[in-house]
C-alpha cells in the first residue's frame, strides 16, 4: 500500500474542495475548504523530493491549464493528470510529463460505458498510460459511477463485476468517494473493502480524517489499495502531519 499524493486545482491555483459541492455551472461556487498562493509546480517539487510517486493532479473545471503542465513540468513521470482528458489533449498531457491520464465523462457518457470511445482512447493513449477515475455516490444502497463534476449519476454501479471488466483497458482505478470527499468525517469503509478486490492498482480518495485511516485502509483493502489524503493534511491547512504520512509511507509502500 501507498500513499498517494493530490494537487486539485481551480481556476489555476491548488484548493481543497468539499466534492459533493461540484456543480455544472461555475455560477454556483463549491465550497473550498483551502486555497492556497503556493504553486502547482511548488507542490509537485516536494512530491518528487519525498519520492511519492502516481499522485493526481485534476483539473476542477476550466481555466488550469497552464497550471497542470506546470506541475507536470516540475515532476515527470510522477503525476497523473484528470479533468477533461479526451483523445484530442491526452497526448499533449503525456508529452508534458504525465505518467497516465485518467478519464471518466468521456467513457461513461449519457449514462452508460461507452465502450467505442473506450477503445479509442486506449489506442490513442495505450492500456499502459490510462486510468479510469470510477469516483462514485451512494444511492439505494449502492455505489453508481457520477460525472459531470460528480453531478450526474450513471447506470453504471461500482462492483466486482464492473471492476473486473474494466480492469482490461486500463492500469490503474481512481476512486474518490464522492458523498464524503472533502468533509474530513471518515472513509467509506465498505467501498475500500470492496477496492480490495480490484485485479489492478486502485487509489481511494475521500473522508480521511485521522493518520490511523492509513492502517484502516491497509486493513480494509487488504494491503492493495492506496490512499489519498487532501483536506485533513498539513499542507491543506489540516490537522495530519505530512511528515508523518511520507515517514509512514517509506516504511509501508
Amino acid at each position: 500500500m501507498k500513499f498517494r499524493p493530490c494537487i486539485d486545482l481551480r481556476n489555476g491555483r491548488v484548493v481543497q474542495i468539499i466534492g459533493g459541492t461540484l456543480k455544472n455551472s461555475d455560477s454556483s461556487l463549491p465550497v473550498t475548504n483551502f486555497e492556497t498562493e503556493k504553486s502547482p509546480a511548488q507542490y509537485a517539487r516536494m512530491y518528487r523530493r519525498d519520492k511519492l510517486t502516481g499522485g493526481h493532479v485534476i483539473s476542477l473545471g476550466p481555466g488550469n491549464t497552464k497550471a497542470a503542465l506546470s506541475a507536470l513540468k516540475a515532476y515527470p513521470q510522477g503525476l497523473q493528470i484528470g479533468g477533461g482528458i479526451t483523445p484530442e489533449n491526452a497526448q499533449t498531457y503525456l508529452n508534458a510529463g504525465a505518467s497516465h491520464v485518467i478519464v471518466t465523462s468521456y467513457v461513461f457518457s449519457n449514462g452508460k460505458i461507452d465502450l467505442a470511445k473506450l477503445d479509442t482512447l486506449v489506442r490513442c493513449v495505450g492500456r499502459e498510460n490510462l486510468v479510469l477515475d470510477l469516483s462514485c455516490r451512494q444511492r439505494q444502497g449502492k455505489f453508481w459511477i457520477v460525472t459531470d463534476r460528480w453531478q450526474k449519476f450513471t447506470d453504471v454501479a461500482v462492483n466486482e463485476e464492473t471492476i473486473t471488466h474494466l480492469a482490461t483497458s486500463c492500469d490503474e482505478f481512481l476512486v474518490h468517494g464522492v458523498d464524503v470527499e472533502g468533509k474530513m468525517q471518515g472513509i467509506q469503509t465498505d467501498l475500500v473493502e470492496l477496492l480490495g478486490n480490484a485485479p489492478i492498482p486502485v487509489t481511494y480518495a475521500g473522508g480521511a480524517s485521522r493518520f490511523a485511516d492509513l492502517e484502516t485502509v491497509k486493513a480494509l483493502g487488504q494491503n492493495r489499495v492506496d490512499l489519498t489524503i487532501g483536506s485533513a493534511l498539513d499542507i491543506f491547512g489540516g490537522s495530519i502531519a505530512y511528515r508523518d504520512v511520507v515517514d509512514w509511507h517509506q516504511k509501508n509502500s
